[in-house]
């Protein structure tokens, strides 16, 4: 599917068979509390209208915060689901975390006082760099300590310099993240201990640094329902923005299931010319049921940007291929199914393929 049509088609197929959560205990029921997961809600700049790739406007974000409010949903911190995960305790259906990238001074000016209002818990990923050179369109320090003297705000670690770290050597993504380290100790009193990939790039060799660092856990860009079976450090979150920020997709995104999957190939999302186009492919966990043939129903795979060819092997497992090569950049693969209560199940990846050396 071409990546001019790859959302919109996505989210048309699903409106289709959206339906308001319901209560009916079933059998269906017991399955989704017994593999539900959490929807990570992500932002960036609030009521900017100049950025709308980035922004949401002040009337989406209430609707989003009334439909919180006033639905079945548990809005935990990202620090008590994170730590739940970590121990693999069970999280409440329709657990919700709420979070915010780059610390802009439309946080401090807008997005803060609604969700204070609420009295619902974000937690803010933090780049140094721009704080510390008193960058105009950023949030100061002294706001930074003033934000989180609010105990429903933490703050999280984006490091340093707000750049393509997958380009770095380990050595310098290290030193980003020291770097950071010692502004956070300086002028909050404390390190965060959960990490934000800028721009949700992600690589094996960055996320090792990540975890040798002594984060607990690690967030990208790509859509998706945080799994049991996931990688701590390369959890998913649904972003929101002027275009895809409409209410029918936030009550949509906010109420799908994991698609719990194991053995993620490639295990690397950072491509070179040797794996690209990647050879996709999964195994489903076993506690989601098949048909009688062993085969998914309803499961779907979508690309950002080529058309797809999706293969059920038995067993779970699943292949993906792709009709040509991704461009350098981000790409993006999103798979569902429909599970429990018409509620969809959802399983994201994000890809990045440097540009080519000049």
């Amino acid at each position: 599917m071409r990546s001019s049509h790859f959302l919109a088609s996505l989210a048309l197929f699903m409106s289709f068979h959206l339906i308001s959560p319901g209560n009916n205990a079933s059998a269906q029921t017991v399955e989704t509390e017994q593999l539900n997961g959490a929807v990570i809600i992500m932002y960036h700049r609030f009521d900017q209208a100049a950025y709308p790739t980035t922004n949401i406007p002040l009337d989406l974000l209430r609707s989003h915060i009334q439909l919180l409010k006033s639905g079945p949903y548990a809005v935990l911190s990202l620090s008590e689901i994170t730590d739940a995960l970590k121990e693999g305790r069970q999280l409440p259906d329709r657990t919700i975390g709420i979070t915010v990238d780059d610390a802009f001074a439309s946080f401090y000016e807008t997005g803060w006082k609604e969700f204070q209002k609420a009295g619902l818990p974000v937690t803010v990923f933090v780049s140094t760099e721009p704080i510390e050179q008193n960058q105009p369109d950023y949030m100061s320090w002294a706001q930074l300590r003033e934000v989180t003297a609010d105990p429903l705000v933490s703050i999280g670690h984006h490091a340093h310099q707000h750049q393509h770290m997958t380009d770095l050597t380990p050595e310098e993504q290290k030193a980003s993240i020291d770097q950071a380290n010692v502004l956070f100790r300086r002028t909050l009193g404390k390190e965060p201990d959960i990490f934000s990939y800028p721009y949700g790039e992600i690589s094996s060799p960055l996320i090792e640094v990540v975890r040798k660092s002594g984060f607990k856990a690690a967030f990208g860009q790509h859509s998706g329902t945080v799994s049991r079976t996931d990688d701590l450090f390369q959890l998913p979150r649904f972003t929101f923005n002027e275009r895809f920020g409409t209410i029918e997709r936030f009550e949509l995104a906010i109420n799908t299931l994991p698609l719990p999957v194991l053995a993620v190939l490639p295990e690397n999302p950072m491509l070179d010319s040797t794996n690209n186009p990647p050879n996709i492919g999964f195994t489903i966990s076993p506690e989601i049921p098949t048909r009688e043939d062993g085969s998914y129903a309803g499961l779907n795979c979508y690309s950002s940007q080529n058309d797809v060819s999706l293969m059920q092997l038995g067993g779970g497992r699943v292949e993906v291929r792709l009709s040509a090569p991704f461009t350098p950049g981000r790409a993006r693969l999103n798979c569902t199914m429909l599970g429990p209560d018409k509620r969809w199940r959802w399983f994201g990846q994000q890809y990045y393929v440097p540009e080519p050396p000049r």
